[in-house]
């Protein structure tokens, strides 16, 4: 973007400085002349990436980590390689000012980005600290007469987690490299994140279900207001059956995840026959009301959102991820829609509860109005309260409607409206009722039978909004239960008794709203950093989706292992909240970050090798540098192997997961089967595993080739089952003379147990010369990537199937060239499915097949199923995910052919611009020097001019 460059301003130019262009898009203009806004576009200077970075006056582990270690743990920075150009625009913009104003955002990390920029820039002029909650006229205007001085122990304590978060990953991630797979990555919160989710599968593996019955009545009361047709009265309701001679009757709470009654619970368990037999024998029974116990009900507001709860609630609600929902947020904050959205926060300013309050009378009325304004206590611990909650920007809150806002962004400034405006409201209040329902059965068993109700009287703040909830099968604050009116006494018909069989479900995956609520509650990293956390476990191949649920691969799991065995103390949930806690305490000044450091890296008393530096007392940080120094002790076979049952086991290798099973016999030959990476580990059964196992995998020999006399194997790759011809063994493989046998993918009529010898020959032999048309051109038959067709020159047509590539004939082809080539698309295909109306666009969602597999549409966003998206098993709420996701991203940005014209262009006109150059060289020296005599005396005129007003 394009700086202002007025020069008007009271004192002089000043330069503002803030992270992103559209951010300083919208300050511009509310800061008028005199201003430079610029983006300093996120982070100008960090770690080096690799030791390619590192200047060349660093050696040894200082190359390698990037921090040495042995210095006082001293960090080398190095300005990014995609930012050298916008550092030099900074400095010039700077070298034109007469002050600076750093206006990041207010928190670690935009602290630590104005530090950068101090220590890069090396200005010469006054600097200024300018921070706002929110890009508003006056929040500005209010930062620019109000700055501040740069908060050094905000920036300590960031530069304190960076070096902390680079030794863990640098010195861990290698370990995992030689011990299960390159590529792979290691991270202080990232790593224990990760451990959540594989812990929950690893119970979800174990679990085995119970099967439990009850009894489920409907009565009737043919109450006066029910017998006049009172909608609010109904005449019959809904009871379960809840003990029985006085004994309880057991609920999925009473068994454990193993199936069993759980010890001391004295409970009746009623199978299938019993609950049947049961239910027969209270048939003719009569009913009467054994008690009615009334509770007043009520129900206060949600706090104004913070980063985790909008989260959490834009998954439930919206059906957005971490990600997209902080890429939206962050849209919104940058145009002046919404506060900041990092925040651990849930106070709202004076003037933000003036604007609820009144826009609470405005819609509803002052009815819904309390009397004083409501405030809500911080719950986070070491939350940074200097920040506001997450709501609408301005002394007057916009409705949605008057945003001129559309999509994804409507719907989370919507949602944040909403809680903010019903933070403001009254409770809710009702009444909640329980009815006791008893008759003796035909056997003489006394059966007792509960119901419950809510009515909601008065809905306060429920007007505005209500919390969604992780379970879906959960019951919302707003959902109201009639029961007709009874009495203690009244005699209920039972209109019928039905037997209900249930079972034990194993605990629920992890989705990306509950796993962020469950690091928050265990006070595991920043909230602020949770979306990137997930990001990370998510590209990393840890973790996949399936549905909403986070599930983990088995990949993970090896991870895991390696990391619970080896390095326990490092994804220990109190020990990774405790390193938060103390960060803190750097952060306010409690604790010093070298020391901190040094117990962390070298360990405190730590004599006794690995085993003693990673274990000690709660304040002992336990060695990492002995930790990864000592990898004798670790099996790598060991901890990718997990057994399956009957002698099965899965291994996690090089290429992905595998299961093998022994040779029977000593000497004799095991089995292998592929797994795939899409499997969810607690589906891995030892039934499912044979399966695997019994199908055809490894080599097959079909004969040898009549022709060559070498022999044609069939095989299942990595991308699917083939046929390939072995060479002899002096064949060269490399170099100019190198030969690569001939391979051909088998068709998706063809599996490898029924593959032949003729098959393979025939498929090793395409592309099939079908014949040469009347202009002397040949044309063949292939089988590509995207399926069979035929090709003459530079012109392919497609078969309709894969037969076609054997049998069609010269006819036939050139019938088809006879007809004009289809341009553009061709006919659309039928959907595969059909997933309802997205909410944001309102327009039809389905599954459709494309040239890169299976993506959901609505007709104006596109998004590619996910490798673990089934399209048989996909939800609508998958779909609408990832059709938000794609909107969040914004549209591709189609500038690389524009570039490489830009680039061809100037290479055809370097030489003549050098010739004129060198023609000039003599001729404008003088010229040059009298124009930096004009443009210092220039420059001095303006500063004199800005000064001057």
């Amino acid at each position: 973007m394009s700086p202002t460059t007025s020069e008007t301003a009271q004192g002089g130019r000043r330069l503002v400085i803030v992270e992103s262009p559209a951010k300083a898009k919208t300050i511009k203009g509310y800061l008028g002349p005199g201003y430079v806004v610029e983006a300093s576009v996120g982070h100008i200077r960090d770690l080096p990436n690799g030791a390619a970075e590192v200047p060349d006056k660093y050696t040894g582990e200082v190359r390698r980590l990037g921090v040495d270690v042995d210095h006082d743990f001293q960090p080398v920075y190095v300005v990014n390689s995609d930012k050298k150009s916008q550092v030099k625009k900074l400095k010039e913009l700077l070298a034109d000012s007469d002050e600076l104003f750093l206006a990041t955002d207010e928190d670690r990390e935009g602290e630590a980005i104005a530090w950068h920029l101090q220590e890069v820039l090396k200005p010469k002029v006054p600097v200024r600290r300018m921070v706002f909650h929110e890009i508003t006229k006056d929040a500005i205007r209010a930062a620019v007469a109000n700055p501040r001085e740069l908060n050094q122990r905000l920036v300590d304590a960031q530069e304190t987690r960076r070096i902390l978060d680079r030794l863990y990953g640098y010195e861990v991630s290698p370990v995992l490299w030689k011990k299960v797979m390159r590529g792979l990555s290691a991270g202080r919160v990232q790593s224990v994140a990760t451990r959540l989710v594989v812990e929950r599968e690893r119970e979800r593996i174990a679990f085995r279900s119970a099967e439990y019955w009850d009894l489920t009545g409907t009565f009737s009361h043919p109450s006066p207001a029910a017998l006049k047709g009172d909608v609010g009265d109904p005449g019959t309701f809904g009871a379960r059956l809840t003990a029985v001679d006085g004994l309880r009757v057991a609920q999925g709470r009473d068994f454990t995840s193993l199936g069993q009654l759980k010890d001391g619970v004295n409970v009746l368990h009623l199978d299938e026959a019993g609950a049947r037999s049961l239910a027969a024998a209270l048939a003719d029974t009569a009913f009467t009301v054994r008690s009615v116990e009334s509770k007043p009900y009520r129900r206060s507001p949600y706090a104004p959102f913070r980063t985790t709860t909008l989260q959490q609630e834009a998954s439930r609600k919206l059906g957005f991820g971490a990600k997209a929902t902080m890429q939206v947020a962050q849209k919104l904050y940058e145009n002046g829609y919404i506060t900041y959205m990092r925040t651990d926060s849930t106070i709202l300013s004076d003037t933000a509860v003036a604007a609820a309050r009144a826009q609470v009378t405005q819609l509803y009325g002052a009815e819904y109005l309390p009397d004083k304004p409501r405030t809500y206590a911080g719950k986070v611990k070491n939350a940074q309260e200097a920040h506001e909650a997450i709501r609408p920007s301005g002394d007057r809150f916009r409705t949605p409607a008057e945003t001129g806002l559309t999509g994804d962004q409507f719907r989370l400034y919507e949602l944040i409206w909403k809680r903010t405006v019903a933070s403001q409201m009254k409770d809710a209040i009702g009444n909640s009722v329980t009815v006791k329902i008893g008759g003796q059965a035909s056997d003489g068993r006394d059966a007792e039978f509960s119901a419950s109700g809510k009515t909601i009287t008065f809905h306060g703040f429920m007007k505005a909004y209500v919390e969604g909830a992780d379970d879906p099968n959960a019951e919302l604050d707003d959902r109201e239960r009639r029961l007709p009116q009874v009495a203690e006494g009244d005699r209920l018909a039972a209109e019928e008794i039905t037997a209900d069989g249930h079972a034990t479900k194993p605990p629920a995956r992890y989705t990306e709203a509950s796993l962020v609520k469950e690091l928050e509650e265990r006070e595991i990293g920043r909230p602020s950093t949770y979306a990137t956390i997930l990001g990370t476990i998510l590209d990393r191949g840890y973790v996949f989706k399936k549905g909403t649920a986070l599930v983990p691969s088995f990949l993970s799991f090896a991870v895991v292992n390696l990391l619970e065995k080896h390095f326990g103390r490092l994804v220990d949930y109190d020990f990774t909240a405790k390193m938060e806690d103390d960060l803190d305490r750097i952060a306010r000044g409690e604790a010093e970050a070298v020391p901190w450091l040094k117990r962390f890296y070298f360990g405190e008393g730590a004599q006794g090798g690995a085993a003693e530096a990673g274990n000690g007392d709660g304040d002992h940080l336990g060695g990492l540098k002995e930790l990864v120094t000592d990898l004798g002790a670790i099996d790598a076979r060991e901890i990718s192997s997990f057994p399956v049952g009957d002698g099965i086991v899965l291994r996690v290798g090089r290429y992905g997961p595998y299961v093998e099973r022994p040779a029977e016999v000593e000497g004799g030959t095991g089995r292998r089967a592929d797994v795939p990476d899409d499997l969810p580990p607690d589906e891995l059964t030892v039934a499912y595993a044979e399966e695997l196992l019994a199908k055809p995998s490894g080599e097959f020999e079909l004969g040898p080739d009549p022709e060559t006399g070498r022999m044609i194997v069939a095989k299942d790759g990595r991308y699917g089952p083939y046929v390939t011809e072995v060479l002899p063994e002096d064949t060269p493989k490399s170099g100019k003379n190198a030969i690569k046998p001939r391979t051909a993918s088998l068709l998706k009529s063809m599996s490898l147990d029924t593959v032949t010898l003729e098959d393979a020959l025939k498929l090793m032999s395409l592309p099939r010369v079908v014949g040469v048309d009347p202009e002397g051109v040949e044309i063949t038959a292939q089988n590509g990537r995207y399926g069979p067709y035929l090709k003459k020159g530079t012109d392919s047509r497609s078969l309709e199937t894969e037969e076609q590539i054997f049998t069609i004939t010269l006819e036939e082809a050139l019938a088809i060239y006879a007809q004009p080539k289809q341009r553009g698309r061709a006919a659309a295909k039928p959907p595969l499915k059909e997933l309802g109306t997205d909410p944001v666009s309102e327009r039809p969602v389905v599954v459709k097949d494309g040239r890169f597999g299976p993506y959901v549409t609505d007709g104006e966003t596109n998004a590619t199923l996910r490798r673990d998206d089934d399209v048989e098993t996909i939800t609508p709420e998958r779909g609408y995910e990832l059709l938000a996701e794609k909107r969040a991203k914004g549209p591709a940005k189609k500038t690389a052919k524009k570039a490489a014209a830009k680039k061809t262009a100037a290479k055809k006109t370097a030489a003549k611009k050098t010739a004129a150059k060198k023609t000039a060289a003599k001729k404008t020296t003088a010229k040059k020097t009298a124009a930096k005599t004009t443009a210092k005396k220039a420059t001095a005129a303006r500063k004199s001019s800005a000064n001057a007003e």
